[in-house]
């Protein structure tokens, strides 16, 4: 059964358009239906700020490096990676997951924020998250930990492609975070995917209304091809 109802005509769908009307779980469900089926980190990037944020954006990407010396050029690429940020970029600190320290902190997401950044993805820990809680700056994470990333960690690349859980992740693809967890959607078939996310939401809406008038399960199902 086609699942093109609702479908919406073919004008473009903006980043504010995407924020008001797409879901994590939409754009894996298109991703899915492209043959791409691991395009989500199997990995806990938890909301530590903004609980409700649905976060959608351009990567920006670090690599970062643990380290046991002392650093000769301490943050020189991570304030790099930072000032480089334009505005709707997401940054992504790519650490392996590591706990050695707290990579972000309140003064990278003011630092950020000033140029358009509008959020942070970490696989790794981070830090203040109560000022970065009272400044409304997105932060998805790991976990946390109070030390501080001088001589424990480093950023040792940035815009170049990272993983994270074996997801590659380019500068300039398309990032969404959310509660549900992050998927990342390749720029080469971003507005094909995009596409079939926005035409299943407003199938789905179909769907819950009809459900919610009395249609089964089952019968909606086969009626709009959409669950």
């Amino acid at each position: 059964m086609s699942n093109s109802a609702g479908a919406v005509p073919e004008t473009t769908i903006t980043l504010e358009m995407m924020r008001a009307n797409l879901s994590v779980p939409l754009l894996c469900d298109a991703l899915d239906a492209a043959g791409l089926t691991h395009q989500s980190p199997r990995v806990a990037l938890l909301p530590l700020t903004l609980p409700d944020v649905f976060l959608i954006g351009r990567c920006r990407t670090t690599l970062w490096a643990d380290m046991a010396h002392v650093d000769p050029e301490p943050y020189k690429l991570e304030l790099a990676a930072v000032d480089a940020c334009r505005p709707d970029d997401v940054l992504v600190c790519a650490a392996a997951g590591s706990m050695r320290s707290g990579i972000w902190g309140e003064l990278l997401s003011t630092a950020a924020r000033n140029t358009g950044c509008i959020g942070v993805v970490v696989d790794g820990a981070v830090r203040d998250v109560a000022q970065m809680r009272s400044m409304k700056f997105p932060v998805f994470a790991r976990s946390r930990c109070p030390y501080d990333s001088r001589d424990r960690q480093r950023v040792i690349d940035f815009d170049v492609p990272v993983e994270i859980d074996g997801v590659v992740i380019c500068p300039g693809d398309l990032i969404a975070a959310d509660q549900d967890g992050i998927v990342i959607v390749p720029q080469a078939i971003e507005s094909s995917v995009v596409r079939a996310a926005w035409n299943k939401v407003h199938a789905e809406n179909q769907v819950r209304d009809a459900i919610r008038g009395g249609m089964s399960a089952t019968v909606a199902f086969e009626t709009f091809g959409v669950l």
